[in-house]
This record gives C-alpha cells, sequence and structure tokens, in this order.
C-alpha cells in the first residue's frame, strides 16, 4: 500500500514560525570544516614531485614509443597505456612564442615604465618526441630576438624554494 501525500498531511505536525524561532524545534547549527585537495593522479603528480627535486620527466608509449610530456597515463595516438618512466632534459628548443604586455595574470605591464614584455613560449624539451614541450616563459633575452629553434635552459629555483609545480623552474633563459 503506498503512501499519498494526504496520509502524510493527516499525520505530520504543522510548526509555526514562531515554534521555529523559539527553539521549541531541536536543530543544529555548524560551520563545516570543509579542506579541498587536489589530487594530480599518477602522472602529473609524478611530474609535480620530480619538479620539486630539480627533474623533469616524461612517459614513453608502450606502442609507438613516444616519449610524451607533460606526462600521460596513456598515448592520445595509440590508445594504449604508457609505458616507463623516462627522464629528460632541462633544456630544449623554443617551438612558438609571443610577446605579451600582459603577465600569467591578465595585468597589463608597465613598459613605460621600464618593465619588458612579457615571453610565454612552447618549449620542445630535449629527450622528448618532436613536437613534445610544455608552456613556460623566456627571460634574460631581448624579446625581440627570440626566435623559432632557439636552445634554452631551464632557470630552477633554489632547491628549498621548490615546491612541486611548474614553477619550480623560474623561467627558460638562451644557451649557445
Amino acid at each position: 500500500m503506498a503512501i499519498t501525500e494526504k496520509d502524510v498531511a493527516k499525520t505530520a505536525t504543522k510548526l509555526s514560525i514562531n515554534e521555529i524561532l523559539e527553539g521549541k524545534v531541536l536543530s543544529v547549527k555548524w560551520e563545516p570544516k570543509l579542506k579541498y585537495a587536489w589530487d594530480n593522479g599518477p602522472a602529473i603528480g609524478r611530474y609535480l614531485a620530480e619538479l620539486k627535486e630539480g627533474r623533469i620527466i616524461a612517459k614513453k608509449c608502450a606502442k609507438c614509443h613516444r616519449i610524451m610530456i607533460p606526462p600521460r597515463m596513456f598515448c592520445e595516438l595509440c590508445w594504449v597505456p604508457a609505458g616507463e618512466w623516462v627522464y629528460v632534459q632541462d633544456t630544449g628548443i623554443v617551438n612558438t612564442w609571443v610577446v605579451s604586455y600582459v603577465d600569467w595574470k591578465a595585468t597589463r605591464l608597465d613598459i613605460k615604465g621600464g618593465v619588458r614584455p612579457f615571453t610565454p613560449a612552447v618549449i620542445e624539451i630535449d629527450g622528448a618526441s618532436k613536437g613534445m614541450g610544455i608552456l613556460h616563459h623566456l627571460n634574460e633575452v631581448d624579446p625581440w630576438k627570440i626566435s623559432r629553434g632557439m636552445k634554452v635552459k631551464a632557470v630552477w629555483k633554489p632547491a628549498k624554494e621548490r615546491t612541486g609545480a611548474i614553477t619550480d623552474i623560474k623561467y627558460f633563459k638562451p644557451i649557445e
């Protein structure tokens, strides 16, 4: 036998606003102490842990042998699980870049005040497969002298300041 809305209305006790405000109804008030944690997953988690140690790591596809950076758990070309971990260099070449008058926070840079333009770039990392790289920024170079194929090297934060983030690499600078 199903309970109908009328059955509930017959047995339910109606409360007035005053009864609620006067505390005649049991209620609980609490502030949750919620903490948010981000799960990077096994590939990016290991990648970030290695950055904290001053190393760059990639994953190698078990089928096509592509060395993928940032690492991922499967090859998006072969659709097979990625295989072994592979350390790559902290050097590479500039694939593409832009001279920007805003920073990562989309804040306009005061160029007239002597601040140099911001130069984000995709760096193809040595040891990774062609076309594989990371987005970072260039420094210690005239923005107008950057060129495609320019050799660059990571400039790392001191070991004690690293946190396991891409910003553990301060920037990339040109090398001869």
